[in-house]
């Protein structure tokens, strides 16, 4: 018998009689894991002077799943005991039937590590925390006169994650979060408006409570709030467009990766189903899904299925070359998995998800990007948006815009919102700057009911024929 041990953290559950149970519930199944999972996560909230809210959650529990073809049988509970895992194998079997598969060939193990596994919740003391919050508070209402309201926000997260599967192979996997942001309302003659920054990532609390660091996402949610307070009317209608770089990428999140994500395409409902190796977007154009950037929101040592996470290039020179995939949708297309098996906690399945997804930048200088645009927006920031995935179709709304004519950039704008499809817009991109960035870490994606942490980037980019929606005629 293979001798195992749960690690990083411990159960009431014998790893052997784990095993076992698990060996049962995908005994002729094509594929299948038991995953463990021990989360804990802290938020605290100051807002308008005081602190509004402190919430700390912990949580435990397993998720069985057994694969066979198309189908999966899953199954879950908060409480890791033999006698749970006994109901759910009942439940997971429901989906192999008489059976009759070959499992397939476990994930091939990784000694990589590209975060700490110190939790991050114990990086300060509880009255430190206080204290940084009720800083940003005062130093963001010293900065300017105007500012009204201040609203700052420290979270931080530990996960803990064990990945069983039927042939012993254990993966275990240790993952931390932490982000502080801050938001800022300014008033002006009657007129108020807000601005926001922050971010973090899989990162210790040092140095996001360092003041340099958050006395710079004050300053920048500061300026973002007093430039909106000059903002005029968006102008609509179709025209070029400059999307700046980092979090702009949200976009192309949203609108072209989504699209590219396994499942989609396995069952034809994407935009881009069908057409690797074809000419999806402009010349130049390059996408790529990494998952092993060091310390990033969206990275993972190694997904919620065991696979390492990879480096995956999605559109090269404008041709689509790959599709993210888990296990399963990779083994009923033929492909190997690339490592994006995710889910969101021990209750959900995992599913083909991103991770951090950016374009890379291209030759020219954002100045002669924007120097090109004759009557045209520049998009710097982005808040909510709707895609519907099965066609690409979005619709964005800008939280930072300026009006540029002529190649000068001109007032800011307000209630603009960029309409179009990402299949068609991949297409009009006309310029890529040479300053590819990465947001500062504070995306997270949902999909089919389950939110994970995932990072965007971009650089600057030049495209054409997008509708802008605003309000000025």
């Amino acid at each position: 018998m293979t001798h195992i041990k749960f690690c990083p953290f411990e159960t009431s559950l014998d790893p052997e009689v784990a095993l076992n149970l698990l060996r049962q519930a995908t005994d002729g199944a094509d594929d299948g894991e038991l995953f463990l999972e021990r989360r804990r996560s802290e938020a605290l909230v100051f807002d308008d002077g005081r602190l509004k809210t402190a919430s700390y959650d912990a949580s435990e529990g397993f998720g069985l799943r057994a694969v066979r073809g198309e189908v999966s049988g899953y199954a879950h509970s908060s409480e890791i005991s033999e006698s749970a895992l006994r109901r759910a194998v009942e439940t997971a079997r429901l989906a192999v039937g008489a059976g009759g598969g070959a499992l397939a060939a476990a994930p091939i193990p990784t000694n990589k590590r590209l975060y700490t596994d110190a939790d991050p919740i114990a990086g300060a003391e509880f009255p430190v925390k206080i204290d940084t919050l009720r800083e940003i508070d005062s130093f963001a209402r010293d900065l300017d006169s105007r500012v009204v309201q201040v609203s700052a926000t420290l979270a931080a997260s530990h996960q803990e994650v064990i990945i069983l599967r039927p042939d012993g192979v254990q993966v275990s996997d240790t993952r931390p979060m932490t982000r502080v942001n801050v938001s800022v309302i300014v008033e002006q003659n009657g007129r108020r408006e807000t601005g926001s920054a922050g971010g973090g990532g899989r990162i210790g609390l040092d140095g996001l409570m360092d003041p340099a660091d958050w006395q710079a996402k004050t300053r920048e949610a500061l300026r973002v709030a007093l430039v909106n307070l000059e903002a005029v009317p968006a102008p609509a209608g179709a025209m070029e467009v400059v999307l700046g770089p980092g979090w702009p990428g949200i976009l192309l999140h949203e609108a072209v990766g989504h699209g590219l994500e396994g499942d989609f395409n396995r069952k034809g409902s994407s935009k881009f189903a069908g057409h690797i190796g074809q000419q999806v977007a402009s010349k130049g154009v390059t996408v790529v899904d990494d998952g092993t950037i060091p310390d990033r929101r969206g990275s993972i040592t190694v997904d919620d299925e065991g696979t390492p996470s990879g480096r995956n290039v999605l559109i090269e020179d404008g041709v689509l070359v790959g599709y993210m995939q888990d296990r399963q949708n990779a083994r009923l297309m033929g492909v190997d998995p690339t490592g994006n098996g995710r889910r969101e906690s021990y209750a959900h399945p995992p599913m083909p998800r991103m991770t951090n997804t950016y374009m890379q930048g291209g030759d020219a200088t954002p100045a002669d990007l924007i120097a090109s645009l004759k009557d045209g927006i520049y998009a710097v920031g982005f808040g909510g948006g709707q895609v519907d995935i099965t066609n690409g179709k979005f619709v964005f709304s800008c939280t930072e815009a300026y009006r540029v004519e002529n190649g000068k950039i001109g007032a800011p704008v307000n209630g603009a919102t960029l309409i179009g499809d990402g299949a068609t817009a991949m297409k009009q991109i006309k310029g890529l700057g040479n300053d590819m960035q990465l947001d500062p870490g504070m995306g997270n994606c949902g999909k089919a009911g389950q939110w994970v942490p995932v990072g965007v980037g971009q650089p600057h980019v030049l495209m054409d024929g997008l509708t802008v929606g605003g309000s000025a005629t």
